[in-house]
Order: C-alpha cells, then structure tokens, then sequence
C-alpha cells in the first residue's frame, strides 16, 4: 500500500536513517551515506583492497551507517546496498546507472542520509548531519548529472542543499557537530579527507554480509 510520504511516484528518493528507508516504498538500490565517518572508512578501506565485514566490529565503530546498511540487507525483495560519500558520489552513481543498465528496466534508487544517533539505546534521537546531506545531495547531483534525474522533492533538495554548499563543503565539516567532536579526538586529517570530492573510484557494494568493490 503506498502512502504519500514513500516517495514511490519517483526514481530517485532521499530520507533519514533506517526509520527513513523503512518508511520510502521499496527500491532497486539503496545508498547509505554516513560521511563521518562509516561510508568515507569503509570507501578507503575497499580502496585498498579490502572485504569489509558488515559485523559486530563495524555496528562498534558506527552508531547509524551500519545500521542503516544492515536494514537494508533485511529488505525482501533485497536491494542493492552501495555506501556514497562526497569522496566517492560521482562513483556511486555511476555505479547506480550500471546497476540499472544490467538489470534493463528503469531502477529506484533511495538515497538514505545516515544522521546520527544520540545513543545506542532503543528509540534513541536520530540527529540532523550537515555531513550526510551534503554528501546525499552529491550522490543525488552526481545521478542528475548522468540523466537520471526523476527526483523526489526531498532529493531535490538534498541535491540543491549540495549544489549551493559544495564550495564550503571543508569548512562546513570541520565546524559541524560530528567534525568538531572527532577534531577533538585528535581525527582533523580524517574529517578534512572526508571533505574531498570525486577523490575515490571505488564503491562499496554489500556482498554476503561483507562491503567488496562494485564491479558492474
């Protein structure tokens, strides 16, 4: 049954966390941005060669990314899950269009910024990340600009939110809440890597319970 709010009547669809997805009508391929820090680590890491677990050690170093990656696993029909973050968004979405291109019929893709969460705890706040918008807005561009561009309004305006703020994308991650907590941590280099655009061919691919690169 569809509801106004599952964004259904669109190709390409933006909501907030795993209660986001849950709530978006099902969609071919899911991406799950968590710029600070899960998309942007595990991109690096599947940068170097590496199989990335989807396991209990990466739901410890991630309060949202994983989870919401992990849901989308749980989907039936399953979709594709890739990460995007702004280090990698143009990559994402070529990797959509090839998904697409591979599977000869129009695709839905849900874009999911991750946010952050207040706590571990169940029912615990889902907090708005400048990060995670900015770094969906890019995917959402990046799709536009390869022609797929049936937006929803809400990615619509994820993707406008990314085309104003692109140029401020170092500053606005490095005074944002989570830039700021990670800074503190003594992670400065992490959060300014985590700024760059279009720096990562790579994309994460969810493959029996572990990320690997996206191969077409």
């Amino acid at each position: 049954m569809t509801t106004p709010f599952d964004q259904s009547r669109y190709q390409v669809r933006f909501e907030w966390g795993a209660p986001g997805l849950d709530a978006l009508a099902p969609s071919d391929v899911v991406v799950v941005v968590d710029v600070l820090r899960f998309s942007t680590n595990v991109t690096a890491r599947v940068d170097a060669g590496e199989t990335v677990p989807l396991d209990a050690a990466a739901h410890a170093v991630s309060l949202n990314g994983a989870a919401v990656a992990a849901r989308a696993a749980e989907l039936d029909p399953a979709p594709t899950v890739f990460l995007g973050a702004l280090r990698n968004a143009a990559a994402v979405a070529r990797a959509a269009l090839a998904e697409q291109t591979r599977r000869g019929a129009r695709t839905s893709i849900a874009v999911i910024a991750a946010g952050e969460l207040a706590g571990r705890e169940p029912g615990a706040r889902l907090r708005f990340a400048v990060e995670d918008l900015l770094g969906a807005g890019a995917v959402i561009d990046a799709l536009g600009a390869l022609g797929v561009d049936h937006t929803s309004p809400e990615a619509a305006a994820a993707c406008e939110a990314f085309r104003g703020l692109r140029g401020a994308a170092r500053h606005l991650l490095t005074a944002s809440g989570s830039g700021q907590q990670l800074i503190e941590r003594g992670a400065r280099d992490e959060v300014l890597a985590a700024a760059a655009a279009d720096v990562s061919a790579s994309v994460p691919v969810l493959r029996a319970g572990a990320f690997v690169a996206y191969a077409g």
